[in-house]
């Protein structure tokens, strides 16, 4: 299998991407790499590590796509970027996936303009990982669509039901709509139909609320990109501030050093349920094709198992079924 690795996406490019590459291909045999970006830049990241030069290849971007580009910079401005080129070849065959930490808003315009849309869907959505007592979960839509109709609610339950099942590995992941209250006669007009459509779900448990997504009461949050993003940023927050809220407490009440290590080792596996870089990185479901986008910050352990996170939606053909269930 060939994933192309967005070299230059991300914070800490080319090393975080070219070390995360590295690192899986070392762990997965059947994987070959295509790294997108400068190819001396490239060269020169490899030339630190050991590896099978015979699964690695580099196609060569010369543009860099940066936070301060618009979105659409990928169509107009820099037809050269890895990001544009990374998607091309992607759609050419010559990959089964591509990853990047880099800008969400361009690769997203550029997976739905190069990969299209898959039969069916209304429009493409970002589905997020976001942690709960029962670990990682998923909030659709994370930013993707600022507001939404009734359809594109059902489309969004029906692709992060079978991502939430194939990838996160949930056995019948229930669906709840956030909303201001439980009650199906609550919220807008628009919440309101979509309760009634989201209805034909089997697993659809109706509304929740905010106090019910840390504590689990559903597998798959639905709500629109503008409260799901403000939503996403306050989830990411939780465990740095979780521990250095008990660390500072500990230093207050007890000088016991290894009474602090070990309470500590406690919250760092607790902690370990939110954590994002187990799964590495979302899809954009609903684009035809394999594109995933991983946090702009991401560590080499996010980057490695990003790929590994799109070997998996290519070997369990999430595509494939996301559009059976929607035909």
């Amino acid at each position: 299998m060939v994933i192309a690795v967005d070299a230059v996406g991300g914070d800490h490019y080319p090393k975080n991407p070219v070390s995360g590459g590295i690192q899986a291909l070392n762990e997965m045999p059947e994987l070959k790499l295509l790294f997108v970006g400068p190819e001396s830049l490239i060269k020169e990241e490899l030339a630190r590590h050991e590896y099978d030069s015979a699964r690695v290849d580099i196609l060569h971007a010369p543009e860099i796509i940066s936070m301060q580009d618009s979105a659409s910079a990928v169509l107009k401005e820099k037809k050269n970027s890895s990001i544009t080129l990374g998607l091309q070849s992607h759609k050419a065959g010559d990959c089964h996936g591509f990853v990047s930490a880099g800008h969400t808003g361009a690769l997203l315009t550029a997976s739905t303009v190069f990969l299209g849309k898959i039969e069916g869907v209304y429009r493409p959505t970002i589905a997020a990982i976001f942690p709960t007592i029962n670990g990682v979960r998923i909030l659709i839509d994370a930013g993707a669509n600022l507001t939404l109709k009734e359809e594109m609610y059902y489309q969004f339950a029906v692709m992060g039901k079978i991502f939430t099942e194939e990838i996160l590995k949930v056995d019948n992941p229930k669906i709840g709509l956030l909303n201001v209250g439980e009650e199906s006669e609550k919220g807008t007009e628009l919440l309101k139909a979509s309760y009634l459509k989201l209805k034909e779900l089997d697993n659809f448990v109706g509304n929740i609320e905010g106090k019910d997504i840390l504590n689990a009461k559903a597998d798959v949050f639905l709500t629109d990109g503008f409260t799901g993003n403000i939503l996403l940023k306050f989830g990411e927050s939780i465990p740095d501030v979780m521990q250095k809220m008990v660390k500072e407490q500990l230093d207050l009440i007890s000088a016991d050093s290894d009474l602090q290590k070990q309470v500590f080792q406690i919250l760092t596996k607790a902690m370990h349920t939110f954590d994002y870089e187990q799964i590495g990185g979302v899809p954009f479901l609903g684009v035809n094709g394999v594109s995933f986008v991983g946090h702009g910050n991401s560590s080499v352990l996010a980057i490695k198992n990003m790929i590994k996170s799109a070997m998996q939606c290519v070997d369990h053909e999430v595509n494939k079924k996301i559009k059976a269930s929607l035909n």
